[in-house]
């Protein structure tokens, strides 16, 4: 039989608890107040939209009376890129981070529900940007990011306040030989093509995106590649990437037209490339002094996913530079 004395711990810590969550004092204990509805500025929310009958998952944070930042991202990941990006900024910005469809926490119809184009999937974001009333807003771009947001910029060049450009290419000159069995698989569509690109669906090719080229690779996060492919993972999702490997080819097309509005329009534009990429290498980077003659430019070194080794200088960089142009 147990002893009366071997209880007391365990009452005491049970009473001590019950009065913590009904929040009677005992022995000088009370429950900790009550949190606030109202969620903290730099808080990040987890949310969804409805457009053209997708659900549209995005994260947002900030003041919704903000100068906004639009934050778009690349393959094979989604707006989780920009975890930690988003509160660095949301005392200052509204800053909205949407999921393609197919990608991260957005509806995946399959590929004979939807048409899985670079045209579509800036359908889809122009859709969303109106459904949050994003009549203004800067551009931040990578990788996916670059033809989906310059599709938008051209259709709404008044809408573009400012541009952030991180390893999103826009000229020739960024496509350096790792393209070239995308190259095959534009100019002639067999499974022969495709196989080799299967290649970049498997886990060992996502975590050779976020480490190849960084610095000290122990820095980053395994959570990332991991989120990412379990994500790719999912049925008929490879089928998915597939149809945009190869509507990718429909991009350097449009590289004139984008330049064209680059001239024109002239956004005041930040550029922070990590310059170990060897999928959008330094090479992309450079032509932009061309065409644009608001420039801050910034080689960083490390690799495709800046974000994960530099995003504190990244944030420091975004925050002075829309201090100056925007607000």
């Amino acid at each position: 039989m147990l002893k009366l004395n071997a209880l007391i711990p365990s009452i005491s810590r049970f009473a001590l608890l019950a009065a913590v969550v009904s929040g009677i004092g005992l022995a000088g204990v009370t429950a900790p107040p009550a949190r606030s509805a109202e969620i903290a500025v730099g808080e990040t929310r987890h949310k969804t939209v409805s457009v053209d009958g997708l659900e549209i998952f995005y994260r947002e944070a900030g003041r919704a009376d903000a100068p906004t930042l639009l934050l778009l991202h690349g393959f094979p990941t989604s707006s989780q890129m920009f975890r930690n990006l988003i509160p660095a900024l949301a005392d200052r910005y509204h800053v909205v981070a949407p999921d393609y469809p197919g990608f991260g926490n957005s509806a995946m119809p399959l590929v004979h529900e939807f048409d899985y184009s670079f045209d579509n999937l800036a359908r889809v974001i122009d859709g969303f940007t109106e459904k949050l009333g994003l009549a203004r807003y800067s551009l931040y771009v990578m990788d996916y990011g670059a033809p989906v947001g310059f599709r938008l910029a051209t259709a709404h060049p008044e809408r573009i306040q400012s541009l952030i450009i991180q390893n999103g290419n826009a000229y020739e000159e960024g496509l350096a030989a790792f393209w070239d069995p995308f190259r095959a698989y534009w100019k002639d569509r067999t499974d022969k093509t495709a196989e080799p690109l299967k290649g970049f669906l498997n886990l060992a090719a996502t975590k050779w995106q976020y480490t190849h080229g960084t610095r000290n690779p122990e820095r980053l996060s395994p959570d990332a590649w991991i989120t990412d492919q379990y994500f790719q993972d999912r049925p008929g999702n490879k089928a998915i990437q597939l149809e945009l490997f190869y509507d990718y080819g429909s991009n350097p097309a449009l590289y004139p037209k984008w330049q064209a509005y680059l001239r024109t329009h002239q956004p005041p534009t930040l550029i922070v490339w990590g310059k170990n990429d060897v999928i959008f290498p330094a090479s992309g980077a450079h032509p932009y002094k061309r065409d644009l003659k608001t420039l801050e430019f910034h080689l960083l070194d490390t690799g495709h996913f800046a974000l994960e080794e530099e995003g504190a200088s990244i944030a420091g960089h975004i925050r002075r530079f829309l201090k100056t142009h925007i607000s």
